[in-house]
């Protein structure tokens, strides 16, 4: 029931008094959804925070949050409860579907810094069609052994030429060389390659990412969308769960009635988000949507090639906000380049353009945000097809609105060589490299034209991080700045190096007065390879 403000008293008059001390204190110990309860009720109650969650139990959070944030609708307040989780053994795969969230933040495994070779791999379901697993189990088998042979095979070939400097130490000269080959071998590992992460997100983000998870139509991704929902509203993981337990006994052996008296405090169970995430279900407006558009892309684009692009196009702006709306709605539904969908819709009739923007909308329920592909009218427009590998590092740029295009072999993949980590000729496995990417594409493509379950899906895992991908960055001037300056940087992957280094290029083609503000690292300059 709604929180009431305390009746002032009426008997005697009530005058406002200075106060200049400013109270700043951090608040620990609180389930997340008591916290934003506590929270909100700033704007509902002139109560401290102390004195708040003192008088909060869960079952008034409970209830307050189901009139304010469900039948109301304030789902502000589901920004005040953050929760912490941990997401093991799921596949690159998912790991990119997982994290693509504007408010986001969370840390996964480094194919820099560590060896996948131990991670294992996702293996979907095949059902009766047995040669499909067969060649998938192959092919994931084969990228694993090519990986752990390139990783060896670069790592001896840039010790033989970087020699290690008197000043520094052995084993530090190898960790930093076998970082610069990981660089070069994880073009090879699949996006079945196992990972794990950890996520601190806020309920509203949590609500609508197992939303878009139940969504997908891969079935590893709707699972974990499942699995995140039961993390939110059931137990959570206790730290000190062990301890309390062991405190606990030694307390009911001295005193049972004070055992039961702190039972409550040292064996409760918490549960993160046991309301606000308890309603999430699949978003049919993302999947009719989605449906919808990809038909409509279809015909529009039907024996249409995919124009050649470059790494990095910044596409300037020459059409109205109603055709950018239409174009980037079919862009995200197809594999063309932006520029190539742009031109084209800006010959389209105005009431055709109308059409298009009325797919994105149609399906949107009460409660549903506007696809992303709605946030159009930002002047600088990066379309992007770089590697998978390098793509997963510029994804974590969220202050700009990413449109990312499905997986796919049809833009090829690519070759490290980048002069100073590559090392794929030198160390005599260009060939071979080459070989092992092309039997994967040719696999995906045989899987995905088969009857097992889910094939489209499937074949898609097969896929190693030299993939390509086209996705499309909007942003401002500040954030083009940001990510040119920190993405150029030495010690970063040669991958994102490059696509930084030709963001730059293009904003200075097109702004020069703006580009001599942007203190860029030339990426066809040397650098030093043990400089991390």
């Amino acid at each position: 029931m709604p929180i009431q403000a305390p009746a002032p008293d009426q008997t005697a008059p009530v005058h406002s008094q200075p106060h200049n001390e400013t109270e700043v204190f951090a608040v620990h110990g609180a389930d997340p959804e008591v916290l934003a309860y506590a929270m909100a009720k700033y704007s509902r109650s002139s109560l401290s925070m102390r004195q708040s969650l003192k008088e909060i139990s869960s079952q008034r959070a409970e209830q307050f949050l189901n009139t304010f944030y469900f039948q109301y609708g304030h789902r502000s307040i589901a920004d005040l409860a953050h929760v912490a989780f941990a997401i093991e053994r799921l596949s690159l795969f998912a790991a990119i579907v997982l994290v693509d969230e504007q408010r986001w933040d969370g840390q996964e495994r480094s194919t820099r810094y560590q060896n996948f070779q131990k991670s294992g791999w996702y293996l979907p379901n095949f059902g009766e069609a047995a040669e499909a697993r067969q060649l998938y189990t192959e092919t994931v088998e084969d990228l694993f052994t090519a990986y752990t042979s390139t990783s060896a095979a670069v790592f001896e070939a840039l010790k033989s030429r970087v020699v290690c400097p008197t000043e520094m130490k052995q084993d530090a000269y190898e960790r930093t060389l076998k970082a610069r080959a990981f660089d070069v071998a994880r073009y090879l590992l699949p996006l079945a390659t196992n990972t794990s992460l950890g996520q601190i997100v806020n309920a509203r983000t949590l609500e609508t990412q197992v939303s878009r998870l139940l969504s997908h139509p891969a079935a590893e991704i709707r699972d974990l969308g499942e699995k995140l929902k039961q993390a939110a509203t059931g137990p959570a993981w206790n730290l000190h769960a062990e301890a309390s337990a062991t405190l606990q006994a030694k307390i009911a052996s001295l005193s049972p009635e004070l055992a039961t008296e702190s039972e409550l405090l040292l064996s409760r169970e918490v549960h993160a988000a046991p309301t606000l995430v308890k309603y999430a279900q699949p978003s049919s407006y993302a999947q009719q949507t989605h449906a919808d558009l990809t038909q409509a892309a279809a015909e529009l684009l039907a024996n249409t090639p995919i124009a050649p692009a470059p790494v990095v196009d910044l596409v300037e702006r020459t059409e109205s906000l109603e055709v950018e709306l239409a174009a980037t709605l079919l862009y995200s539904a197809s594999h063309h380049p932006y520029r190539q969908i742009r031109d084209l819709a800006a010959t389209l009739p105005e009431a055709h353009v109308a059409e298009i923007i009325e797919l994105g909308l149609r399906h949107r329920g009460r409660h549903d945000e506007a696809l992303r592909a709605f946030h159009a009218g930002a002047n600088l427009r990066f379309d992007i097809l770089m590697d998978i590998g390098g793509f997963r590092d510029m994804h974590r740029h969220r202050r700009c609105t990413q449109i990312i295009q499905e997986f796919t072999y049809l833009h090829g993949y690519e070759t490290p060589e980048s002069g100073d980590a590559a090392g794929l000729a030198e160390a005599g496995i260009l060939e071979a490299y080459q070989g092992q990417v092309e039997a994967a594409f040719s696999a995906s493509r045989q899987i995905s034209q088969g009857n097992a379950p889910e094939a489209a899906q499937s074949a898609l895992y097969l896929l190693p991080l030299a993939t390509r991908i086209r996705s499309l960055f909007k942003m401002d001037f500040a954030e083009v700045q940001y990510i040119s300056e920190l993405r150029s940087g030495p010690a970063g992957h040669f991958s994102y190096r490059k696509v930084a280094w030709e963001m730059y290029l293009a904003l200075r083609r097109q702004h020069p007065t703006l580009a001599k503000y942007i203190r860029v690292t030339d990426f066809t300059e040397p650098i030093d390879l043990l400089k991390r």
